[in-house]
């Protein structure tokens, strides 16, 4: 009797730890302005949730998150959401109104309350990467009491001054190489942009200047791609790239650490650590990544998720 009693006790503990430890692996949908967005969920239940906002803006990091994520669902519900007119959600449903970026923060706020209420914590984790630090920095502005921690990763601070600094510099590239085609298009580009060709433009010469030069085959698929791209997201970018984060945004109430790629161009790697020096917060850190550019993220996958592991979730955890 003694001896059941016991193989019992132990069958019932095997079920109990077995359920705290339950891996979570699916799609699901949330009912967000007007629309159903499409998250995924990774992880281990009973974790606190994290959250990441994708960049672009159109651009769903979905079928890359596993690079990014293995470790971090050992320790994190980590969900995906593919935003409207972005992935699983534009091809579930096309928005039914012009896209804005107050609509976008709105999004973020009904995402944000939607995964609370679902996985019933007060706060949640939050990692916005490039377009998603728009967003990102709006949560963590607006409702710093929601967060744990906000992660702003190739973050988006004073993106005008990011570009025009970007087109000074390739100008100068292509003088001293005397590429005069580069210099002629970079010379048609224009801050907030004008139409999609100035952003292929800009892109184009970063991409050559960086080592990965845009084969001839691709163009015009890119090319294609940008037009549609900005008429849905050229006038939501443009105002978000005016924004000027040390103005409007010198305080966080919530702890704030940023990933940043020392040789970032694109959201400039000098602008993200001058405003993470002034930024007033409970908490912040910065982790510099050297040799990393804009996409540190998949880059330097294995070494962002140590970070976020042993040193911001420890450092927040309650």
């Amino acid at each position: 009797m003694k001896y059941l009693f016991f193989s019992i006790s132990f069958v019932i503990g095997s079920f109990l730890s077995a359920g705290a430890q339950k891996r979570l692996d699916y799609f699901d949908t949330l009912s967000i302005g007007g629309i159903r967005q499409v998250i995924s969920v990774k992880g281990t239940e009973n974790s606190p949730v994290l959250l990441f906002i994708h960049g672009g803006p159109g651009s769903s990091r979905m079928n890359q998150a596993d690079i990014y994520t293995t470790e971090l669902q050992k320790k994190f519900i980590v969900v995906q959401w593919d935003q409207r007119e972005a992935g699983r959600t534009q091809q579930l449903n096309k928005s039914p109104l012009p896209v804005t970026l107050q609509q976008m923060e709105q999004d973020t706020h009904d995402v944000v309350d939607s995964l609370r209420t679902r996985f019933n914590q007060t706060k949640i984790y939050l990692a916005g990467e490039s377009w998603g630090t728009v967003l990102g920095f709006y949560m963590a502005a607006h409702y710093p009491h929601w967060l744990h921690a906000y992660l702003a990763i190739s973050s988006v601070i004073d993106q005008a001054k990011s570009e025009k600094q970007l087109i000074s510099f390739l100008k100068k590239q292509a003088t001293a190489s005397g590429n005069r085609i580069e210099l002629e298009e970079l010379n048609s580009v224009k801050v907030p942009f004008e139409n999609y060709r100035q952003i292929y433009y800009s892109r184009k010469w970063l991409f050559q200047y960086d080592g990965q030069a845009i084969a001839d085959k691709d163009t015009s698929l890119i090319i294609d791609y940008l037009r549609s791209w900005a008429d849905t997201w050229l006038p939501v970018w443009n105002e978000a790239i005016q924004r000027n984060l040390y103005k409007t945004l010198p305080k966080i109430k919530c702890p704030v650490y940023f990933f940043v790629g020392g040789k970032d161009l694109q959201t400039n790697f000098e602008i993200a650590r001058g405003y993470y020096k002034k930024l007033a917060a409970p908490k912040k850190d910065l982790f510099f990544f050297e040799n990393a550019g804009h996409s540190l993220l998949t880059t330097e996958a294995a070494e962002v998720q140590e970070i976020i592991i042993d040193r911001i979730l420890t450092d927040t955890k309650k």
